[in-house]
């Protein structure tokens, strides 16, 4: 007879189911992610240019275009007036220079004679003077003309930052209303999922084809609690908070209902006889009830100190099994009628003679 490691075995075997369960849902994933991405394709993304009263918008830009030509007209102006000032101003100064060392001359020679010359002299250095201030005055009056078509300007684009102010908000709300719409969608795709991954794991994690059931449970999970969370409209967190809450509540809700189901009905189990708890005690969980040394009725541990071991090999404490479960009085060890030898009441065979047990026969 070929030997057989059972344990290893079904360790494997499990492995191997869950291993089946991961991949199809890794593939199913990969499929949902595709196609929740084609599905932002089934709205019409907003068009910021669409928004806004397009007619106010380009006649404010056709003023702001026109003030700024004028403005560059005047600037040109202005440069070029600077331009005449300062040759105007250069000019004065030379002539200014010149009649001082003329004067300094006339002075040292003390020559009546050039008095007309002296004239003549002032009345040039008061003609570039003037020059120099007639320049002055058209460089100021195109400075002043320079400053009203910027204050219009400013209006303007005062105006101009309004328009786009609203259009933005415009565009903002469409944004809003367009990821709404596609998360709508999205969840309308992934919500039936959700809800047959659920029916899945409710009605069929006892199927022979579990694994496979279990592989779509977990990937509707993920594609629900996941999958659509890049997609959650924000709203400044509002959407997402107000989900969460929900979410808590109802979990929560069915959670406390399921826990409270399952305590009530332990409870009305444990005040059952031990004969009939015994019946619904299966193979596979009687054996782990046996490896974990914990009762199958109760789930409490079985295996207690022997107080009178310790108290002689205080280091080395050792552990008893107790016949009935402390906890809610249910069989576990008992006598084979068959040898005699003690066993595990609600495995399927003696330890010691390996006749069928009376209740698992």
């Amino acid at each position: 007879m070929e030997f057989r490691n059972d344990k290893k075995i079904d360790t494997t075997i499990k492995y191997v189911y869950y291993l089946i369960s991961v991949i199809l849902c890794l593939f199913l994933i990969l499929l949902t992610n595709r196609i929740l991405s084609d599905l932002g394709q089934s709205a019409t993304y907003p068009n910021q240019a669409n928004l806004g009263n397009k007619a106010v918008t380009d006649s404010l830009a056709a003023i702001q275009k026109s003030i700024g030509f004028e403005i560059e007209r005047y600037e040109s102006k202005a440069a070029q007036l600077q331009k005449n000032v300062d040759l105007a101003e250069k000019n004065y100064q030379d002539a200014k220079a010149s009649f001082d060392n003329w004067l300094l001359t006339r002075a040292v020679l003390d020559d009546p004679s050039k008095d007309k010359a002296v004239i003549d002299r002032t009345e040039a250095l008061d003609n570039y003077f003037n020059i120099r201030q007639n320049w002055n005055k058209e460089a100021f009056k195109i400075q002043d003309t320079i400053s009203i078509w910027n204050a219009k300007m400013t209006a303007i684009n005062d105006q101009i930052y309004i328009e786009n102010e609203q259009t933005t908000r415009l565009f903002n709300a469409e944004v809003q209303s367009y990821d709404l719409k596609v998360f709508l969608i999205r969840l309308l795709f992934i919500l039936p999922i959700l809800l047959l991954g659920i029916y899945f794991y409710l009605k069929f994690r006892n199927h022979k084809y579990w694994p496979l059931f279990f592989g779509f449970t977990l990937f509707s999970l993920y594609a629900f609690f996941i999958g659509l969370v890049p997609y959650l409209p924000s709203y400044g967190g509002y959407v997402r908070s107000t989900v969460g809450i929900l979410m808590s509540l109802l979990g929560g809700y069915y959670a406390i209902n399921k826990i409270r189901t399952y305590l009530e009905q332990r409870k009305v189990e444990l005040q059952k006889s031990t004969e009939e708890r015994a019946q619904k005690v299966g193979s596979d969980i009687a054996f782990k009830a046996y490896e974990q040394h914990i009762c199958p009725s109760c789930g409490k541990d079985f295996m207690f100190k022997n107080w009178t071991l310790a108290k002689q090999t205080p280091n080395d404490a050792g552990f008893i099994v107790s016949n009935f479960c402390r906890q809610c009085g249910f069989e576990l060890y008992k006598n084979c009628a068959q040898c005699g030898e003690k066993h595990f009441a609600h495995l399927p065979y003696c330890s010691g003679c390996g006749v069928a047990n009376e209740r698992k026969a």
